[in-house]
């Protein structure tokens, strides 16, 4: 039972992480970018294009947790170092850009980290 919650959370991870892709990548400099984001018109211009890489190494992130589900038991590795990544990107972003990052990457990781490593 711990084994289908621990990838529901690595599958929700890996959703999260393509929704930041999108808005990252997609999204940046329209109304739901500057919302999400709490950018002006003129910032998001300025910084598109660093956003548009973020978002990229983001979906990395998602395709590294989707392989490591797609791969059943064998991928508990896989799924273990991409929540790594999740989470020290998350930690990091939460001390240098928004605290909120804390909540919407690092803790969904952590969780998803814990209940694989109590399995």
């Amino acid at each position: 039972m711990i084994a289908i919650l621990a990838n529901i959370v690595v599958g929700l991870v890996a959703l999260i992480h393509v929704y930041i892709l999108v808005l990252e990548m997609f999204l940046w400099d329209k109304p739901a970018g500057l919302r999400a984001f709490g950018q002006t018109p003129a910032a998001a211009a300025a910084s598109k294009v660093l956003a548009a890489n973020q978002g990229l190494y983001n979906g990395f992130l998602a395709a590294g947790l989707f392989w490591g589900l797609s791969l059943g038991p064998a991928g508990h590795d896989v799924k273990v170092f991409f929540l790594l990544c999740v989470l020290a990107a998350g930690l990091y972003g939460a001390a240098t850009a928004s605290r909120k990052i804390l909540f919407v990457q690092a803790l969904p990781a952590a969780i998803g980290l814990a209940l694989l490593l109590i399995r």
